[in-house]
């Protein structure tokens, strides 16, 4: 026991590298913030656009939606950080893992709402129709708001998982939790600063997903 506190809970060497580790905690909540309302606003728009069935633009979509849903976004990653150079668009580890996680949280979040909207009953448009609503503005005081409580809880599901994700920026030097951690490993040759960064993890995505489950039971939708 004393043997894996040494190697695995070495307070002095916790105590070193701890300033490292709270800043790739704040630079994880950064990546995770921007990503969330990246994401998400985009979904929203790409499944309200979609609403209006023009055919070639929802192609378009259904093609981006499952080329995202269907690509691992660590590479996505690669691809950004790694390939776009090759033809002369170069970005930081930062913006590369912003813009692939939020990209497939996009698609995650666009087929949420788009289920959403079909989930609303036909009437619901009928009626908002009948009063002299215009398309949008149905959509926008009638169904929309429908949609949104039904999509909540798949919703703050996909986007918890989703942020996990922001460990992946890691590869592409991206100096949030995993990589400060995984830094100090190197540099003490102890593995107390994984510990530590699990702590961390732990600290910022528990309250998450309790947060997550609340949502959950809060918005059910009930019939």
């Amino acid at each position: 026991m004393s043997k894996f506190a040494e190697t695995f809970l070495n307070w002095q060497v916790m105590a070193q590298y701890l300033p490292k580790i709270v800043e790739g905690f704040f630079v994880t909540i950064q990546l995770a913030l921007a990503v969330v309302v990246t994401g998400i606003a985009c979904g929203l728009l790409l499944a309200v656009v979609r609403a209006a069935r023009v055919r070639v633009v929802n192609f378009f979509i259904i093609v981006f939606v499952d080329a995202f849903r269907a690509l691992p976004p660590l590479v996505v990653i690669i691809l950004f950080y790694f390939a776009l150079p090759t033809v002369g668009i170069r970005m930081s580890g930062f913006v590369a893992t912003w813009l692939a996680l939020s990209l497939v949280l996009t698609a995650y979040a666009e087929e949420i709402f788009w289920a959403g909207l079909l989930a609303v009953p036909k009437g619901q448009w009928e009626a908002a129709r009948a009063i002299g609503l215009e398309f949008f503005q149905a959509l926008r005081f009638v169904v929309l708001p429908q949609a949104v409580r039904i999509t909540i809880p798949p919703l703050t599901n996909r986007t918890i998982a989703i942020t996990k994700n922001t460990a992946l920026g890691a590869v592409v030097a991206v100096g949030e939790i995993l990589y400060q951690a995984q830094g100090a490993y190197s540099f003490s040759y102890n593995p107390s600063p994984l510990t530590l960064g699990a702590a961390a993890y732990l600290i910022l995505f528990l309250p998450v997903v309790w947060f997550g489950r609340w949502v959950e039971t809060r918005f059910a939708w009930k019939r």
